[in-house]
């Protein structure tokens, strides 16, 4: 059943192809600025979280090269934490991961897209990492609303371990998230949330958060997005996000 996911992404690979791949690039919902798919793209973003032992600071840069027809794309994570809790103080790298995108249909209106990602076993101390491999594919639908000028992307996440330190929890987690975009100028405002069951404590991990975000530059976006945790077995309290897209 872990692998279920993976299957359905797999038949929606073979089973759909890619419309108009000459105008892939412009006018769909993951040409937007903050789900842009189809140019060289870094992110640099740092992550606070407020959780009920101390609180972690992610700063984290993300790496996304688009490949062959741009309907593919590759993505890149380097983490670095600081853990402030009661029994840790130190800083150091997370688990690094990578993963490959698709997009197997697409039209002006909406679309569809799919991700596979391994998160490794690589963080420099136990607490910054999983103590796993995992393996992550999503499924996500995007689609603008009333006349573009808001847009709905829907996903379907599911992470799952298959090696790793046997003392560590094995990873189970299904995630269902929407978020909603309303572009106006160089700005726009999202509001997400995320429904989060975590199998392996067998309770609910959910957060939902607010975004602000606008173009500094043609090529330049800066957005920042405080998030709330709720739900049986949250991860952590409240979050504050920060972060900065080039586009090239």
């Amino acid at each position: 059943m872990k692998i279920l996911p993976f299957y359905i992404c797999i038949f929606f690979l073979q089973s759909l192809s890619v419309k108009a791949q000459d105008t892939i690039q412009f006018n769909n919902p993951f040409s937007e600025p903050r789900y842009h798919y189809f140019l060289k793209t870094i992110l640099l973003f740092n992550e606070y979280l407020d959780t009920e032992n101390g609180s972690y600071n992610t700063t984290q840069l993300r790496f996304l090269q688009p490949i062959g027809n741009k309907a593919w794309n590759l993505r890149f994570d380097l983490p670095l934490i600081s853990a402030n809790t009661n029994s840790t103080n130190k800083t150091g790298i997370g688990d690094v991961s990578a993963g490959i995108s698709f997009i197997p249909y697409m039209e002006r209106n909406n679309g569809i897209a799919l991700r596979a990602r391994v998160i490794s076993n690589s963080a420099s101390d136990p607490s910054f990492g999983t103590g796993k491999w995992v393996f992550v594919p999503s499924i996500f639908y995007g689609r603008y609303l009333q006349s573009k000028k808001y847009l709905w992307i829907s996903s379907f996440e599911y992470q799952t371990s298959f090696a790793g330190a046997s003392n560590r929890k094995d990873i189970n987690v299904s995630v269902f998230e929407n978020v909603i975009l309303c572009f106006f100028g160089k700005n726009w405002i999202a509001a997400d949330a995320a429904f989060r069951c975590n199998n392996t404590v067998k309770g609910f991990q959910n957060n939902a958060f607010l975004e602000f975000g606008r173009k500094i530059t043609p090529d330049n976006l800066i957005y920042i997005h405080p998030s709330v945790a709720f739900g049986g077995q949250k991860s952590y309290n409240y979050g504050l996000e920060m972060g900065i897209l080039i586009l090239f």
